[in-house]
């Protein structure tokens, strides 16, 4: 969705989402890495159960999604491949319209799982807390939409997921759910809204409650990735939490910096 690729693409009146495909892998820590390589149509292929990008591929056997990679790091073009294992605990089977025609929709797939990964570069095996969601649309994210401020926070019985959005054309709309390991899902009222402390790019960040910045995991001039302290729901907890500007997005300037991130074969 952030490939600017397809929106060049787009703007010359082409663009096939086929021909603009992606794996993101993110490694935080003493051993970062960072992957997201464009490949084209032919680097693409699909089933009901199964993806293939190029030399990685995503698979579901009915109890778990298995997730194998082999991706070259940008911009130092060190390898990184492995494999995760996702194991659902709660799939709450629910879809959220973001906006009020519904062009695009979130869907929290399991929102509570657990993960396996095992890397081979570099070497490293872990095991722990995972989440799985997805979102689809039919039209751009920076046609509908300002900027947004997402997190989930793991709780003693289950996860809680805030979702803050700005429409384009005016208004502001938000999400606060709770979610169960029984796939149970309910809405809660959301705290308050208190800002958070802006990135090194001075790109805004928001979130509801208390909370305090524990990480920048990813500082981009329109995308951040924070770890927080929270307090919600009466309990403290750490939650993943993310901040996206469509309007910094949309800047040429911007665009124009993503491809030394994101280099495109095929």
């Amino acid at each position: 969705m952030f490939s600017p690729y397809y929106a060049w693409a787009r703007r010359h009146g082409g663009g096939s989402a086929e021909n603009h495909c992606a794996l993101n892998v993110a490694l935080y820590g003493p051993r970062a890495r960072w992957a997201m390589t464009e490949r084209g149509r032919g680097a693409l292929e699909r089933t009901a159960r199964h993806l293939r990008i190029g030399p990685s591929t995503l698979g579901w056997d009915g109890t778990a999604l298995r997730l194998c990679f082999d991706e070259r790091g940008m911009p130092l073009p060190r390898r990184v491949r492995g494999e995760v294992r996702l194991l659902p605990v709660a799939m709450p089977g629910r879809d959220f319209a973001l906006d009020p025609h519904a062009r695009h929709v979130w869907s929290p797939l399991a929102p509570i799982a657990r993960v396996e990964v095992a890397l081979r570069d570099p070497a490293l095996r872990w095991s722990g807390a995972g989440y799985l969601d997805m979102n689809t649309g039919t039209a751009p994210l920076d046609a509908d939409f300002a900027r947004w401020d997402w997190s989930c926070a793991r709780l003693r019985d289950g996860a809680a997921v805030l979702y803050d959005v700005s429409h384009r054309g005016g208004g502001d709309a938000s999400l606060a759910l709770r979610f169960d390991p029984r796939g149970g899902c309910e809405e809660f009222s959301p705290p308050p809204r208190s800002d958070l402390p802006r990135t090194g790019w001075r790109l805004a960040r928001a979130t509801r409650g208390e909370a305090r910045v524990r990480r920048t995991l990813e500082d981009t001039p329109f995308y951040a990735r924070s770890v927080l302290s929270a307090r919600l729901l009466g309990e403290d907890t750490v939650a993943v939490h993310e901040s996206l500007s469509l309007d910094r997005f949309r800047m040429p300037l911007v665009r124009a910096m993503l491809p030394f991130r994101m280099p495109r074969r095929g």
